[in-house]
């Protein structure tokens, strides 16, 4: 029996040399904090579990510190209600074998206040919290909104409309004659058939002709073919009722039939053919006219 008592003291002395709890102070008040500090006389295998406490709250923890040869682990503890309370034996893990430190007894004691020293203060009324930006961002987002819209409906419907307005082309309200030389010098300014885009330069320049001879002569020149064209120029012709030639009608029909080559046929004039029908088109605005009519003198002879 006393060989054993020898033996369980002979453990529990190892195992305090072994591994060991301290604290900084076993009294505080209520709120303050005291250091914790977990040693292992031993560098490989150690294990260093969560730490148990009871009645008493952990505020931070550093990480394992290596120290020569020892391990060491320190917590920063505190209570917030009074009394006494034990740090219990903590169980540290040694290469598999499990090793006790002591407990520790820690007074928490309560802070006494002397009433007779403290100011006394009125009940202040509720106080309201300063207003923020998520107080009002719902309202701004849907005035921004409104506002947007305003805006738009605002540019649709007068400034655009306005400019539209602005935009529309003069030489509508001009005679045909002037209006389609205009058009004309217009088309040499846009370089199309110098660009390669020759199809779309005789698209305009007989859309051009086909207007004036739709203005001039009331006829719907621009919806009918070429054939139809030539065919109503024919029969106001041989009725009277235009001035114009032979060599006009002719100029005419090889321009619009050379138009047609070009949009349909993908025909590819030469520079020189091109330059000819511009003046063509030109020499033909300025040579088909309605007939003026001129009125007799009804007036009796005296």
């Amino acid at each position: 029996m006393f060989v054993a008592f020898i033996l369980t003291g002979f453990v529990s002395f190892a195992q305090q040399s072994l591994v060991k709890a301290e604290i900084d102070t076993t009294n505080i008040r209520i709120g303050e904090q005291f250091q914790l500090k977990i040693s292992v006389a031993e560098t490989q295998n150690v294990i260093i579990p969560k730490l148990s406490l009871s009645g008493l709250e952990i505020v931070d923890s550093t990480k394992v510190d290596t120290l020569k040869s020892m391990l060491v682990r320190k917590y920063i503890l505190t209570g917030f209600d009074s009394g006494s309370f034990y740090i219990p034996q903590q169980q540290i893990f040694v290469k598999n074998q499990a090793y006790l430190t002591d407990s520790l007894l820690v007074n928490v004691a309560t802070v006494a206040v002397d009433t007779t020293k403290v100011k006394k203060f009125p009940i202040k009324s509720i106080k309201s919290e300063p207003f923020t930006f998520d107080d009002f961002k719902n309202y701004i987002y849907i005035a921004l909104a409104i506002l947007a819209i305003i805006i738009f409906w605002i540019y649709w419907f007068v400034i655009r409309k306005k400019k539209e307005e602005e935009e529309l082309p003069t030489y509508r309200t001009l005679p045909p004659y002037e209006e389609a030389i205009l058009r004309l010098t217009e088309l040499d300014e846009k370089l199309l058939w110098q660009n390669n885009k020759v199809k779309e330069y005789y698209s305009e320049l007989t859309e051009i002709v086909r207007g004036y001879i739709e203005r001039e002569l009331q006829v719907p020149a621009l919806e009918n073919t070429t054939d139809e064209v030539l065919e109503m120029i024919k029969k106001f012709k041989k009725a009277a009722t235009i001035e114009t030639s032979e060599e006009t009608i002719m100029k005419l029909r090889d321009l619009l039939r050379e138009a047609d080559l070009v949009k349909f046929a993908k025909s590819k004039p030469l520079a020189i053919e091109i330059e000819d029908d511009r003046k063509d088109a030109e020499f033909i605005i300025g040579h088909l006219k309605p007939k003026e009519t001129v009125k007799e003198d009804t007036d009796g002879l005296e």
